[in-house]
């Protein structure tokens, strides 16, 4: 038998064990099987390891996706995650080469996939507070937000939690060092049904101001005169 020969039902479920890149072959080889790659029901979960993986064409965005995790735990997710100010210029270099990648893909997403429930954002060090706004405000089933090492975001993403995270019942916001522990007890005093979670936030030290890092450079100066 034929593997052509089963029906819808079978093939979407055997799609369902295949990663992005085996299922895009598989469609490649005949007309029916793109077509159960392009079934809707296939795409509710997607997983992503690398930014790069957000550039191929392998995956479908649309209504259906219910679960989204973009994780990268590269060891370049250290250098995004240093302060701008502190980068040379080949690790400024290397950050703009995608520095929208994630941002830009997560605005397709608010656009097409109303109906996601969850979204986990690890070592994403380029995402902003707007991006977490616009997924709150477009995708307002969301009831799961889990936010870890992603240094952009600060309170206006806690705010924007109070304002437009109605479905919420989960937020984490790990190594965030930029979220304020003022911010977090404004989200448990307007959302009591949250369960939030911040490790090591708040009592990291946030990110410093160039005019800091002029000052520090002089009193260094100073100390190597005196």
């Amino acid at each position: 038998m034929h593997i052509t020969q089963l029906n819808r039902e079978c093939l979407v479920h055997l799609f369902s064990f295949l990663d992005k890149n085996s299922r895009k072959n598989l469609a490649k080889t005949c007309h029916k099987l793109l077509e159960v790659f392009q079934d809707p029901l296939l795409w509710s979960l997607l997983n992503f390891y690398s930014p790069v993986e957000l550039k191929k064409d392998n995956f479908l965005l649309g209504p259906a996706l219910k679960h989204l995790s973009i994780c990268w735990y590269s060891e370049r997710v250290k250098v995004c995650n240093t302060e701008d100010w502190m980068k040379n210029s080949f690790q400024k270099d290397f950050c703009k080469r995608h520095e929208n990648t994630v941002s830009d893909f997560l605005l397709d997403v608010c656009n097409r996939c109303p109906n996601l429930l969850s979204l986990t954002l690890s070592g994403c060090g380029h995402v902003t507070d707007n991006c977490i706004l616009q997924l709150l405000k477009n995708c307002p089933n969301l009831k799961s937000l889990k936010l870890e090492n992603c240094v952009r975001i600060t309170d206006h993403t806690l705010k924007a939690v109070t304002l437009h995270g109605a479905s919420l019942r989960t937020l984490h916001v790990d190594f965030c060092r930029n979220v304020t522990q003022a911010g977090l007890d404004r989200v448990r005093e307007k959302c009591p049904s949250v369960m939030l979670r911040a490790e090591r936030s708040a009592n990291m030290i946030p990110d410093s101001k160039p005019e800091k890092k002029l000052m520090l450079e002089k009193a260094s100066r100073k100390l190597v005169q005196f």
